[in-house]
């Protein structure tokens, strides 16, 4: 088949939206298909600028929310015309559509669509502050993702709570497929740790927390600071590293200066993702303390995955998507969300117990290798993309 990947979003873009796009792409063509991905990056910049986000801009400064619905629809349009460049030739057998207005940008195109869901459009809108729980233009994002899962051909969730509530709120039986890691790229490189840790300059004695996740609310990303300083008095080597940005940047400073912890916090900035295996080798743990946040929990973890994957001991809070990919206890910790005491007992728990914790990290990678193949993960697409064309 020949298959048009969309996205109105940036790509590639840090990011698990961009992840899974590449190594689906990946997948997909070792199976022999033809892969294109278009996205908003396509767009001239000053249209972008012009004529997207900068009446946002302007629109916000009236209404809260406002400025984000333009945003949307407007990159529906730009996208819109990109995908009818792209498929004049006729020969794309399907465009898999990765959010609701790409779903909408593909359909003038006449091209079957697939449209896979990552997410709670509205519900994550009001989790970031963007929009404002109850208002019109939270009205108008529900109304347009309902009916963007009703025109699609075939809908593919991340996980099951996401296929839950497609069906409960539109009656539309999705296909679920979780999330999925390219098993060849993250793997194991922990012998190499020490020479890693001396190229970002983390000292070889440190016992390193890595957070591989966006400064974001839901997220979670307060919490391995609130819980460090019970950590440090047991192991006053201990040092949480962060790899993302976003709005709690500055918010988290501030809670690590009061604390008196701010040494041992080191925030990266954003990682180019061929880099972030390496963080996960100079790592003693990995952290995913994702927290439920209006209504939006995780779904399964691209971060989580690739940290399983790595060879690195894992925990994570009990929410959403981490409670079906880790078995806690076996291959990971799970611990209760926007707890710091819990999370600091298992900190203190992996790093006084180092054979247990590769113990997990061992069980781990047997499993991501097992379940989580983009191998796998592709024949899985492939099965709903000839469905959706009434090939199966």
């Amino acid at each position: 088949m020949k298959i048009l990947l969309a996205t109105a979003y940036d790509y590639p873009h840090l990011g698990g939206l961009s992840v899974h796009m590449a190594t689906l792409k990946a997948g997909l063509e070792s199976r022999g298909h033809e892969v294109r991905i278009v996205s908003f990056t396509d767009v001239p910049k000053w249209k972008k600028d012009g004529i997207v986000r900068g009446p946002a801009f302007l629109l916000n400064k009236v209404k809260k929310g406002s400025g984000y619905v333009w945003t949307l629809k407007r990159r529906k349009d730009e996208l819109e015309a990109i995908i009818k460049h792209a498929v004049a030739d006729g020969s794309y057998d399907l465009i898999n559509a990765q959010d609701v207005y790409t779903t909408y940008a593909a359909m003038p195109s006449g091209v079957p669509i697939v449209s896979t869901v990552h997410g709670y459009l509205t519900f994550e809108g009001i989790s970031k502050g963007t929009v404002i729980e109850g208002s019109p233009e939270a009205a108008t994002l529900m109304a347009d993702e309902k009916e963007s899962y009703r025109v699609t051909r075939e809908v593919i969730t991340v996980d099951t709570r996401i296929k839950e509530y497609i069906e409960r709120e539109t009656g539309v039986v999705g296909n679920m497929i979780k999330n999925f890691i390219d098993v060849e790229s993250f793997k194991p490189e922990i012998e190499r740790r020490d020479e890693f840790r001396e190229k970002y300059g983390f000292e070889k004695d440190d016992q390193i927390f890595f957070v591989p996740r966006r400064l974001t609310k839901k997220n979670g990303v307060i919490y391995p600071i609130l819980s460090l300083p019970a950590v440090l008095e047991k192991f006053p080597k201990a040092r949480v590293v962060f790899a993302g940005t976003g709005e709690m940047m500055d918010t988290m400073k501030a809670k690590a200066a009061e604390l008196g912890v701010a040494d041992r916090v080191t925030m990266v900035g954003a990682v180019d993702h061929a880099d972030m295996v390496e963080y996960y080798a100079l790592a003693n743990v990995a952290l995913v303390p994702s927290i439920y946040s209006a209504g939006v929990e995780e779904a399964t973890s691209i971060s989580a995955l690739e940290a399983m994957g790595s060879g690195v001991p894992l925990i994570a809070c009990a929410v959403g998507g981490l409670k079906e990919i880790i078995a806690h206890e076996a291959d990971g910790l799970l611990v209760e969300e926007q707890n710091p005491e819990a999370l600091s007992e298992a900190m203190i728990r992996l790093l006084g117990d180092p054979v247990y914790g590769q113990q997990l990290a061992d069980a781990a990678r047997a499993k991501i290798i097992a379940e989580y193949s983009h191998f796998a993960a592709a024949e899985k697409y492939e099965a709903i993309y000839l469905k959706a064309l009434g090939r199966d």
